[in-house]
């Protein structure tokens, strides 16, 4: 967790946002997924920094923002806030990288709170039906019974659904600063907490409207994702009108850990 501290807050509603601003370069915004947080983008805001502004946060509810009983962290509210530090950072038209959750908020934010981006890279994102594991579609229907399982099975069980999202296996140690926002008093109701709010209609909102993008869109997929199979990257490039869609060998859904050169790369021809 030491690794990567965001050091500025934002009050949203009463709730402290964490995030950071650094780099030199165009202003640019890195978005997470779900259930990880913004330590998912470390290595590429490192390489990224001395042509980028780069701005990171953790969603609500996520990593090392806050998190609490009867919060609401649905994808109906992200876009909220990220539209509310987009004002707070004075962002008119940023690069936007995200991932997973993070491209549904970023959708969302474009498409129906009206902010505009300069470009969008979307990595594995969460966009049209159908998404949700069969362990989300459990968890749904028991969020009381998994938030009060032992302190012992919560941290097995938040790594082994984890490992699913990589295609390398990683080691404990590699795994646990994606484990450590779950565990605890305050962690564990918050995972069960984002997962019970996981609803098809904030992605049905949006689907109609994809073909009014009004910035170029670049689509990367893991060749290798179980959680959202590469045929729906390919059905949203298809949704995209002029996107480009490109796969990457040997990566599962967090191609932040399996292949983040790939990232880079890609970050460096799209907007360049």
């Amino acid at each position: 967790m030491h690794e990567w501290t965001l050091t500025r807050s934002f009050n949203f509603h009463g709730d402290p946002v964490r995030y950071d601003v650094f780099g030199e370069g165009l202003p640019t915004v890195l978005m997470h997924g779900t259930p990880f947080w913004s330590y998912e983008w470390r290595r590429i805001a490192r390489a990224i920094g001395s042509t980028h502004r780069v701005h990171v946060y953790d969603m609500l509810g996520y990593g090392q923002s806050a998190k609490r009983a009867g919060q609401d962290v649905s994808l109906g509210v992200q876009n909220r806030l990220f539209t509310a530090l987009l004002e707070h950072w004075r962002l008119k038209d940023p690069a936007v990288i995200a991932h997973d959750f993070g491209g549904a908020t970023a959708l969302r934010t474009h498409l129906l709170d009206g902010r505009d981006y300069e470009k969008l890279l979307l990595v594995d994102p969460v966009a049209i039906r159908p998404w949700g594991s069969p362990f989300v579609q459990h968890v749904r229907q028991h969020e009381a019974a998994f938030a009060g399982v032992p302190h012992y099975l919560q941290e097995a069980i938040v790594r082994a659904y984890l490992r699913t999202a990589m295609h390398r296996r990683l080691f404990d140690r590699e795994l646990a600063p994606y484990v450590a926002p779950w565990l605890g008093e305050d962690g564990q109701p918050a995972l069960y907490r984002q997962i019970a709010q996981m609803d098809l209609k904030y992605t049905d909102e949006i689907e109609p409207l994809l073909g009014n993008i009004r910035c170029p869109v670049s689509i990367l997929w893991g060749e290798e994702d179980t959680w959202i199979p590469v045929g729906q990257g390919r059905k949203l490039h298809q949704m995209i009108p002029g996107s480009t869609f490109r796969t990457i060998p040997g990566a599962g859904h967090l191609v932040q850990e399996d292949a983040p050169e790939a990232i880079v790369a890609e970050i460096i021809n799209f907007f360049s």
